[in-house]
């Protein structure tokens, strides 16, 4: 168990019902803070994403989870900020790909095309999956634009 790590966590109305499972699944082994939605019915998911990017931007949170309908909102969203990199994931290995060769501190799932059990299994592999640095850190470091 780590609860020292800090996970952010929001969803939109589609992405509710997984945003749930996955609090459930991690709870135990993290610390979880919800940044919502907090239902199905329908909202903006900007309103959720910019507030939880900003824990993980600033450095309070270690990683940021964000579910809509296709991942692509909620992805977008957050990268506007400085500090993130999130990654759509929508297997296993991408996820993997992403803490290892881009060190994302945020992933975006797309819960109207994966499976829960699958959402599972995207998340564990993000969260234990460190990053490899090397060659890859000058690649990370380039991707800001100031």
């Amino acid at each position: 168990m780590d609860k020292t790590i800090k996970i952010a966590i929001a969803a939109d109305h589609a992405g509710f019902e997984y945003k749930e499972i996955i609090k459930k699944h991690l709870s135990e082994k993290y610390e979880i803070e919800d940044f919502g939605t907090h239902s199905t019915d329908s909202v903006d998911y900007p309103d959720f994403v910019h507030p939880a990017a900003r824990v993980v931007e600033a450095g309070t949170h270690q990683f940021g989870i964000l579910i809509c309908g296709s991942g692509n909102g909620v992805q977008m969203t957050a990268n506007k900020h400085q500090d993130i990199r999130c990654a759509l994931c929508w297997m296993p290995e991408l996820a993997k790909l992403a803490r290892l060769h881009n060190n994302a501190n945020m992933i975006a799932l797309p819960a109207r095309f994966i499976a829960s059990h699958l959402a599972l299994e995207i998340v564990d592999q993000f969260l234990e999956t460190d990053f490899e640095a090397g060659r890859h850190e000058i690649r990370v470091s380039k991707m800001s634009t100031c």
